[in-house]
């Protein structure tokens, strides 16, 4: 838990992203653990940010988790996909990152039924992990700390190389929309959108 606290206590926000990629990611379910490594997210910067939804420090019932403390689950539904991200900032500041892309590791079968897919489709994007891994909205407002959705930095994976790229999906936001705000293990094949001719015989990990 301390360690967490460190990493989520940083004040760099594109920081802590990338200290997420290799960071081991789990859901404790009826069904057991589903679990896996993070590959790929994307940082979003409060107020200033024009593709955040806290931008101008917009407040309604649906971003109220935003401005809760470091550590708190942002769920939120886009294009019927529910997404995971993580507060990264004390409250008040509304930060977060969004868990794009996931290597599953633990419960792959019970992944598979959720999604009923297999290989890097069941888990390269943040609308597929959130399925593949059974995440509820009931763990909206929770911490990725102590809740059934929470962190095991004890067993992140180093990558070889951590790539710095803009965004997915953020047209017409001016420098926001080219700002290098998304990291990803290079070479991972769980990385949304990856080349198969970027895919590394060993994912990536050192």
């Amino acid at each position: 838990m301390d360690d967490l606290m460190a990493l989520l206590n940083q004040k760099d926000t594109t920081k802590i992203a990338r200290e997420l990629i290799g960071m081991y990611l789990v859901h404790e379910t009826t069904s057991g653990r589903l679990g896996g490594y993070i590959v790929d997210c994307e940082a979003y910067l409060g107020p200033e940010d024009l593709a955040a939804h806290s931008v101008g420090m917009r407040q309604t019932p649906r971003v109220r988790a935003m401005y809760q403390q470091a550590g708190t689950i942002y769920l939120y539904t886009m294009h019927t996909h529910r997404i995971v991200n993580i507060i990264t900032q004390p409250e008040g500041t509304p930060h977060g990152i969004m868990i794009r892309g996931l290597e599953p590791m633990e419960g792959i079968e019970e992944m598979h039924n959720n999604r009923q897919t297999k290989g890097p489709a069941l888990t390269n994007g943040p609308g597929k992990l959130v399925q593949a891994m059974n995440i509820g909205p009931e763990l909206y407002g929770a911490s990725i700390i102590t809740s059934p959705l929470h962190l095991e930095p004890q067993k992140k994976r180093l990558p070889r190389t951590i790539m710095a790229l803009p965004r997915i999906g953020i047209p017409n936001k001016g420098e926001w929309t080219d700002k290098p705000l998304r990291f990803i293990a290079a070479g991972n094949p769980y990385v949304t959108n990856i080349r198969k001719s970027a895919v590394q015989p060993d994912h990536g990990w050192l």
